[in-house]
C-alpha cells in the first residue's frame, strides 16, 4: 500500500481526536458525546434513505436490461459512508456525510470511476473493456508501419509486389501426385 494513503488513514483519527479535546475543553465533554451521537445518528438515518433510493434504482436499471454501474458505486460508496459514520469523531462524520448526499457523492463517483475502476478494469481485460487495444501488428516491433497489407513490422526494405490476377495461378492437388509434389503414377513408393 501506498505510503500516502497509510499517512492519511492516520491523519484522520488524529484530525477526530483533536478536534473533540478541542471542542470538549470549549463546551463540557457531555456535550460533546452528545453531538457526536447526534451527528452519527444523523447521517445513519441518511446513508439508509439513500441506499434504499439507490436500491430501487438499481432494480429498475435491471429490470430495464441495462447494467447497474454508476447504481452499484454509489452503493459502495454509501457503504463507506456508513461506516464512517459509525466510526466516533467529527472529521470521519463529515467524510461520510460527504459521501451520502447526492450533489457531492457524483464528482467523487466520477473519480473513481476514471482513477480507480477504468485502470483496474484495463489491467484485467487487457484493455478490451475501455477499447484501448493495441491493433495491428506487434507492438514495439521495430521501426515499420503495422497495418494490413503493408508487411511485418520492420520489413522497410523490402519491396512490395503486386500480383494481378492473371499471373496468379492456383492448381489443385489432385490424386496422381505423390507426397513430394510431383507428378507419379499413383502408387505410394514410400515403403521401397
Amino acid at each position: 500500500m501506498d505510503l500516502r494513503v497509510i499517512g492519511v488513514l492516520l491523519l484522520v483519527p488524529l484530525l477526530d481526536a483533536m478536534l473533540l479535546v478541542a471542542i470538549a475543553t470549549r463546551i463540557g465533554p457531555v456535550l460533546t458525546v452528545a453531538i457526536v451521537v447526534l451527528t452519527a445518528f444523523i447521517g445513519l438515518l441518511l446513508a439508509r434513505a439513500e441506499g434504499r433510493h439507490t436500491m430501487g434504482r438499481i432494480q429498475d436499471k435491471l429490470a430495464q436490461g441495462e447494467p447497474p454501474t454508476d447504481e452499484l458505486l454509489d452503493g459502495g460508496l454509501l457503504l463507506i459512508a456508513g461506516a464512517l459514520m459509525l466510526t466516533p469523531g467529527l472529521v470521519t462524520d463529515l467524510v461520510g456525510l460527504i459521501l451520502v448526499l447526492p450533489p457531492t457523492r457524483y464528482p467523487i463517483r466520477i473519480a473513481a470511476k476514471k482513477y480507480v475502476v477504468g485502470p483496474y478494469i484495463d489491467t484485467k481485460t487487457g484493455g478490451f473493456a475501455s477499447g484501448n487495444v493495441y491493433v495491428g501488428g506487434f507492438p514495439n516491433e521495430g521501426d515499420g508501419e503495422s497495418f494490413p497489407g503493408q508487411g511485418f513490422p520492420g520489413d522497410t526494405d523490402r519491396e512490395r509486389v503486386e500480383v494481378g490476377e492473371d499471373e496468379y495461378e492456383f492448381t489443385d492437388v489432385d490424386e496422381g501426385t505423390d507426397a513430394a509434389g510431383g507428378a507419379g503414377d499413383g502408387e505410394d513408393t514410400r515403403d521401397r
